[in-house]
C-alpha cells in the first residue's frame, strides 16, 4: 500500500485543494496518508518555506501546489507495478 505524506500548513487553500483531492482519491484506491503541518516545526517551515502544499509518496517528492484526482491515480498506479 502507497504512503503519502501532505505536507500543509493552516488557512492554505492549495492545502485544502489537494487535501479534498488526496480524500476523493482515497474512498476508491486505498493508501496510508499522513498530514503534517509545517508550522508547527520551525525546521520544517524553513526547510519548505512557501513550497506548500507538497505531496511525497513512498517517501519520493510527488506534487507540488496542485494536483488532479487523474494525476493521483496515475501515479499511485505507476507506483503499484515498481
Amino acid at each position: 500500500m502507497a504512503r503519502l505524506t501532505l505536507y500543509t500548513r493552516p488557512d492554505c487553500s492549495l492545502c485544502d485543494a489537494m487535501r479534498t483531492t488526496l480524500l476523493e482519491v482515497q474512498a476508491k484506491t486505498p493508501f496510508r496518508l499522513e498530514t503534517i503541518d509545517i508550522s508547527a516545526d520551525p525546521e520544517l517551515s524553513a526547510r519548505f518555506g512557501l513550497e506548500i502544499p507538497l505531496l511525497y509518496i513512498n517517501g519520493q517528492r510527488a506534487f507540488m501546489y496542485e494536483l488532479s484526482a487523474a494525476e493521483l491515480r496515475r501515479r499511485l498506479d505507476q507506483e503499484h507495478t515498481l
